[in-house]
């Protein structure tokens, strides 16, 4: 018998491979058709990453998780233009920087719910609890009030003597605090003198030992580690409060924070659970917030000395050597100082919103449920500003319009307490610098040290970069 011939060969391997070839081409053509399919159902008018069959939403929501949220808003805004869709945890969200956008976001009823990881709000504590985060409306709304009674009228009139004398009183333990190389932990020095404001406005509990704990609780939250060590913290405070409180045999005329939100729960208005989570977030969020933002203004002053002698010139003037008659109102160059600081380096550059209805922003349709993050702080360096990228009291040399400058939100959900926080940051700042000069470490600049941006921006916290010299000052007072 011959052999078969190579075209024979060839021609029996062809029809035994063409079924198999077939099936392979046809699931390959299917690939490529269920790939479009996605790509094109996803589709947007808005720039952004590609879906690319749902691989956008894994790129994306990995340089969220890599960079922080923060640092990823900045690069998805200066890549791709002011509105930018983008994917968090499966999620469509919409990165806005616009002045007109954000404003609208702010000041609409449409945006009042907020959007973040259930199970991380479930760790800290604050899903459908507290005020921050809290996106159960009708709680939101009944807790916020009481808050807003804490943090305006009597509550504000007091803040300024318990600002000067908490700060006081740390500064006459400062060499307690002072490393062998005549450094402070500046930031540590910080949180304990907001802690004591804190305590004295809204808790008034004698902490004794208990303040090292208090000032370990903002550290422990800053880490955000579960919310049980945190509660436990909250849940003795309270307990001591109310102990303070049956033993009273007459109450305050000016009940503070934590003794309305008591006798709430009394009454049945607010739950345990509920006080405890609002006395965690008011104790805690000023000392992480205010300590934060006044270490980065004492970094920018030292890095701006003419502005320290214009401050320093400023005190001088409006004092008198007890600090017993200020007006606050009258710190034009302190107040352009504490504006430009949270306009050029802030602690909280965004916030996050979720729409409650469909709404048109700048021409664009919003569908309800779309999630939003405000790049305000990009925002601040984009728009209106002379010299936005540079740190510069001209940038309020005249009234800024509000929606150009919004530090602190507007609209509904605005921060509740930003007018006692302008008065907290201008009392510990003329305190303190009309006492001392503060000197970072040499070399030590905000733009050398290590720093973090997710929540929030915020310093590395090593010995290096918080380390501070506190020089005497000389002044004269009227």
């Amino acid at each position: 018998q011959q052999p078969p011939d190579l075209l024979t060969v060839m021609a029996t391997s062809i029809v035994d491979d063409t079924p198999v070839s077939g099936t392979l081409l046809l699931l390959l053509l299917l690939c490529i058709l269920l790939i479009t399919t996605l790509c094109l159902a996803n589709a947007s008018h808005i720039p952004g990453p590609f879906f690319w069959a749902g691989l956008g939403p894994i790129l994306s929501y990995s340089r969220f998780i890599w960079s922080g949220i923060g640092t990823a808003c900045n690069y998805y805004n200066k890549r791709y233009g002011s509105m930018v869709r983008v994917w968090i945890n499966g999620e469509e969200t919409l990165i806005l920087s616009k002045s007109s956008a954000v404003y609208h976001v702010l000041k609409s009823a449409h945006y009042i719910a907020r959007f973040a990881s259930k199970q991380g709000l479930q760790c800290i504590g604050m899903d459908g609890r507290g005020i921050i985060f809290n996106s159960d409306i009708p709680l939101w709304k009944k807790v916020r009030t009481y808050f807003a009674k804490a943090l305006t009228g009597p509550g504000l009139q007091r803040t300024v003597g318990i600002c000067v004398s908490a700060t006081d009183r740390h500064l006459e333990r400062l060499q307690e605090m002072t490393d062998p190389t005549g450094h402070v932990d500046v930031l540590n020095l910080l949180r304990c003198i907001v802690v004591d404001i804190s305590n004295k406005l809204f808790l008034r509990v004698p902490l004794n030992g208990q303040k090292n704990v208090l000032t370990m609780t903002v550290i422990l939250f800053r880490r955000l580690v579960s919310s049980k060590e945190l509660q436990d913290v909250m849940e003795s405070l309270i307990e001591t409060k109310r102990r303070i409180i049956s033993e009273s045999e007459t109450l305050d005329d000016d009940l503070d924070f934590t003794s309305e939100l008591i006798f709430a729960q009394n009454h049945g208005e607010l739950s345990a659970d509920d006080v405890r989570q609002c006395v965690l977030e008011m104790v805690i969020a000023a000392p992480d917030t205010l300590s934060i933002s006044l270490f980065f203004m004492l970094m920018l002053l030292k890095q701006n000395p003419e502005m320290e002698i214009r401050i320093v010139e400023e005190i001088s003037t409006l004092i008198d050597k007890y600090l017993t008659v200020v007006d606050f109102q009258n710190f034009r160059v302190l107040e352009s100082f504490i504006n430009e600081s949270m306009r050029f380096h802030p602690v909280v550059d965004f916030t996050m919103r979720k729409a409650l209805e469909d709404d048109v922003i700048d021409g664009t349709k919003i569908s309800k449920g779309t999630n939003i993050i405000l790049n305000i702080g990009l925002m601040h360096k984009t728009e209106f500003f002379p010299k936005p990228n540079e740190f510069s009291l001209e940038n309020f040399d005249k009234t800024v319009p509000s929606r150009f400058f919004q530090p602190f939100g507007c609209g509904p959900r605005s921060c509740v307490g930003k007018h006692i926080a302008m008065m907290m940051m201008k009392a510990v700042l003329v305190t303190l610098l009309s006492r001392y000069s503060v000197c970072p470490r040499h070399g030590n600049t905000l733009s050398s040290i290590r720093q973090t941006n997710n929540l929030s921006q915020q310093p590395v916290e090593d010995e290096q970069s918080l380390a501070m010299r506190f020089i005497p000052r000389q002044m004269t007072t009227t």
